[in-house]
């Protein structure tokens, strides 16, 4: 019997895991949090002898792709612009598609560099109006679709653009302010990182020293790490927005292992701050602001491998155009896309293969197999076994003298052994 404590605390965790990669935000309606506050939780768990354990929520995206677009926005109302400065109107600051597989077995985020030239599409605007399709930076279609002060018509706006350039169809949205990363990153403790080098930002765009080695950014250093473009250390001195993409895809790796670690999940307290402090950091499409909806899907993300969170950069190469200086999206960019359309994993992604099933027969080969298939096997085994270290020298006689396989294996050939997975490569200032 499981406790209800207990099986409240890993599946409000679980909720927080979506909107984590989101700079660490929840993809959950403000509304269930008030919902929350009014409920006088009782915890009957050791006075009730036989209890009906909850069941698991469903995912209603099952066995569907999920291609959620994430927008940060540096629009400075209320404390954004405590953060950033006072600055009219509103941009976009980061775009990442998050791409989730039917199997629920790999994810994939592919971050979308703002200023890559693009065609940016017709998009309806709130005075009803419509904008003329034009060609500009990517992060103009949020500033153009917005007319200067609408969140909603922002992101469709920039939903229509990731539609019409990537051919990928944005299924699922969510808009995060910069205040919401702060509450966040505070709710969970701070985020650990391990710098290879230590990182001063210019004081000019964002107040922000870190020493090299192991440092651990509370909510306001997190949100400089994420803003900073200028200065000294890690990719500072080019002053690019994509070294900026690197170091925001660590942060947001760093997060996800960490909301997935012991260190939070064990400590109801942390869990609870984090699901508070980030049901009411973002705008989002009804079905991710719907706490049942995305309680599912995280759900379901649950034994998710963190090896197979792929994080993807867009191939690019410096352009001009117009006399303005932007980049272009190199020739692989089309290919990434037209495999996250296909729902086909990086091959990053480590995925554990079936068990082969049990033969019928004592032999371990089929009628067929011994038959003309199995001739096949026998000549491909026999000069095979010429090869130094091929499948065939490492078989043993008891392996092929009565057309016996190895364990695991099908017709006369030994079963190859499976691949050691390759080590994990972790991200540039990602703890171990």
């Amino acid at each position: 019997m499981r406790s209800w404590r207990k099986m409240f605390v890993v599946r409000t965790a679980a909720m927080s895991v979506i909107g984590t990669l989101a700079f660490g935000s929840a993809a959950a309606a403000t509304a269930y949090h008030n919902a929350i506050s009014q409920i006088d939780v009782q915890d009957l768990d050791g006075l009730v002898t036989e209890v009906v354990e909850p069941k698991d929520p469903s995912d209603p995206f099952k066995d569907e792709p999920v291609n959620l677009l994430l927008m940060g926005t540096d629009i400075r109302d209320g404390s954004n612009a405590d953060i950033g400065g006072v600055v009219d109107g509103m941009r976009s600051d980061t775009t990442m598609l998050v791409h989730i597989s039917a199997d629920r077995q790999w994810m994939e985020i592919v971050s979308l560099p703002r200023d890559t030239f693009v065609d940016i599409p017709s998009c309806k605007l709130p005075d009803g109006s419509q904008s003329q399709p034009y060609r500009d930076k990517f992060n103009a279609s949020f500033t153009v679709g917005s007319g200067g002060t609408d969140l909603k018509h922002a992101a469709a706006c920039t939903i229509n653009t990731v539609n019409a350039i990537t051919g990928v169809t944005v299924t699922n949205h969510a808009v995060v302010k910069m205040n919401g990363v702060i509450d966040v990153v505070d709710a969970i403790g701070g985020v650990k990182m391990c710098l290879p080098e230590a990182l001063h930002g210019d004081p000019r765009s964002a107040r922000i020293d870190l020493p090299a080695g192991e440092n651990r950014l509370d909510g306001k250093t997190a949100i400089q790490f994420l803003r900073v473009r200028k200065g000294t250390g890690m990719g500072l001195e080019m002053g690019s927005d994509l070294t900026r993409i690197e170091r925001q895809q660590a942060f947001i790796n760093a997060t996800f292992r960490q909301i997935l670690s012991a260190e939070t999940l064990a400590d109801p307290t942390k869990t609870f701050r984090l699901i508070n402090a980030a049901l009411g950091s973002l705008s989002a499409d009804p079905a991710i602001a719907n706490p049942g909806s995305v309680a599912g899907l995280a759900w379901s993300l649950r034994e998710i491998e963190k090896r197979n969170i792929i994080m993807t950069k867009i191939p690019v190469y410096d352009t001009t155009e117009n006399g303005v200086s932007g980049l272009g999206w190199g020739p692989e960019a089309a290919e990434t896309f037209a495999r996250v359309a296909a729902d086909e994993p990086p091959e990053e992604v480590v995925l554990d293969e079936p068990e082969p099933s049990a033969s019928p027969s004592g032999s371990g080969a089929t009628e067929e197999g011994s038959g003309e298939t199995g001739g096949e096997s026998d000549g491909a085994a026999e000069g095979d076994a010429g090869t130094e270290g091929d499948a065939g020298d490492g078989a043993t006689e008891d392996d092929t003298a009565d057309g016996g396989t190895a364990e695991g294996g099908t017709g006369d050939k030994p079963a190859k052994p499976k691949p050691s997975p390759s080590p994990e490569v972790l991200l540039e200032g990602v703890c171990a």
